[in-house]
């Protein structure tokens, strides 16, 4: 038995890793690699296995940085199953059709400017072919993926639908139980429920996005949304946020419903700009069941998403006269890490104006324009010109969806049990400063921590 770590190590995106028991291969989610852009294509368009080699895949959850690829598999002739849970499965239908479509109108884009482009890595026959071949299976039911192979769905707590699996293998007589974490969740978040850590394992695969940090606490982030609200409306700005489609939206959402009924911000336009994020909304609506019943407006109200001064951005039209208003706005737009979508002409109209706060609400990878922002560069590439940024820049990184150095820490306490157990761990999913400082805590709390690269086999 072992596992090639073949993206998301020693870096944040392009989650996959590839396990192998006898004869059988499966691959822990086939995600997007994101970044610089020209570098990041040849990263993605090469597929570092044969897609005929593998038995399955097991998708953690929707997240482009870890489903991102899948298509790029169907386009070349696999036709084995992909296994999700079933909200999973609605987010994807809605994520990977928009990730084509981003990447064609990009292509063509940058095709009208005269700029280099690259192919789009696959269209919307071949996530209409993915989708065929997704399998869903809810939390808690153990399932056959290939002969010595055995997994079940745990709540992550990360995005609706988000799993942790376990994977119990068996090979020559040898059992051996690993745990593949996906992204894990925090405590406390509104909407879905919390992490769900599994006990019993041998070996674990672990995000550690945050491993050097903290957030500050879930329950102070709404007191500061409003803040930052209040304080740009009443310069006349307008409070520019990307974020994520899937998750960071809806939690979003959440919080300024709660501020209007409660009066704490003033009746200014709140503005969902995004067709993928609008869709998303609606998944989570239809999805009640995986809903925290322990939140108070869950159970306050039939509807989290249908609240006064909330607007929706269907089409390009409705979005480009966003600039032609006048006043104080909040415009949510995806994508989250500011790599694409309505959010840059947001930012490109509205990044040079003082008046305007930037909000940055989760993680941003090396080489985004996200990550530009919170650097506060003074100028940004926006469709490959120059902008000034001159807004106020904020973040709450509260917001993220991933849990914090202390939460990450709870987890895995949790699913080791004993203290004294020597649990072997594979730390994935992180940067290398923050991925350090975390296997160097697990080291002190008697962990066996390994921090592979990017091609690196191990056994267990």
């Amino acid at each position: 038995m072992d596992v090639t770590f073949l993206g998301a190590a020693r870096e944040v995106t392009g989650s996959c890793h590839l396990l192998r028991v006898g004869r059988s291969a499966v691959a822990l989610d086939f995600g997007l690699f994101q970044g610089r852009r020209a570098e990041m294509h040849e990263r993605n368009v090469a597929i570092p296995f044969a897609p005929d080699e593998l038995t399955a895949v097991i998708l953690s959850h929707a997240h482009i940085d870890h489903s991102g690829r899948l298509p790029l598999l169907a386009r070349y002739g696999f036709d084995r199953p992909v296994y999700a849970t079933p909200a999973t499965r609605d987010l994807c239908a809605i994520m990977l059709a928009d990730s084509a479509h981003i990447q064609e109108k990009d292509a063509e884009f940058l095709a009208r400017r005269g700029k280099p482009c690259a192919s789009p890595l696959y269209n919307q026959r071949d996530v209409a072919r993915l989708m065929g071949r997704m399998a869903t299976v809810p939390y808690h039911v153990p399932f056959d993926v290939a002969p010595g192979i055995r997994a079940t769905f745990v709540d992550a707590g990360h995005i609706l639908g988000s799993a942790s699996v376990i994977l119990d293998c068996v090979e020559d007589g040898v059992s051996r139980r690993l745990l593949f974490s996906g992204d894990v969740g925090r405590w406390g978040l509104p909407i879905i429920r919390d992490p769900e850590p599994p006990l019993g394992a041998d070996v674990v695969i672990m995000e550690s996005t945050y491993g050097d940090r903290d957030h500050p606490s879930v329950s102070e982030l709404p007191d500061e949304l409003g803040k930052i609200v209040r304080d740009t409306a009443a310069k006349g700005g307008r409070v520019l946020i990307p974020a994520f489609a899937v998750g960071r939206t809806q939690e979003l959402l959440y919080d300024l419903h709660r501020l209007t009924r409660a009066g704490a911000i003033p009746p200014i336009p709140i503005v969902l700009d995004s067709p993928l994020a609008i869709a998303a909304t609606t998944v989570f609506a239809t999805n009640p069941d995986a809903f925290d019943r322990g939140e108070e407006l869950v159970t306050a109200v039939d509807d989290l998403f249908d609240f006064a001064r909330l607007e929706f951005a269907r089409d390009a039209t409705a979005s480009k006269a966003l600039n032609e208003r006048h006043g104080p706005m909040v415009i949510i737009a995806a994508s989250g890490m500011a790599e694409s979508g309505r959010i840059l002409h947001h930012l490109a109209h509205g990044a040079p104006d003082p008046r305007n706060t930037i909000l940055i609400v989760g993680f941003q990878a090396e080489h985004t324009l996200g990550r530009r922002i919170v650097e506060r560069r003074p100028t940004l590439k926006i469709y490959g010109e120059e902008v000034a940024l001159r807004a106020r820049v904020e973040i709450l990184n509260g917001y993220s969806a991933h849990a914090d150095r202390r939460e990450l820490r709870r987890w895995i306490d949790a699913v080791r049990g004993s203290p004294d157990r020597k649990l072997q761990v594979h730390l994935v999913h992180g940067e290398p400063r923050a991925q350090d400082a975390f296997a160097a805590t697990l080291r002190d709390g008697g962990y066996l921590v390994s921090t592979p690269e990017r091609g690196t086999r191990v056994s267990f």
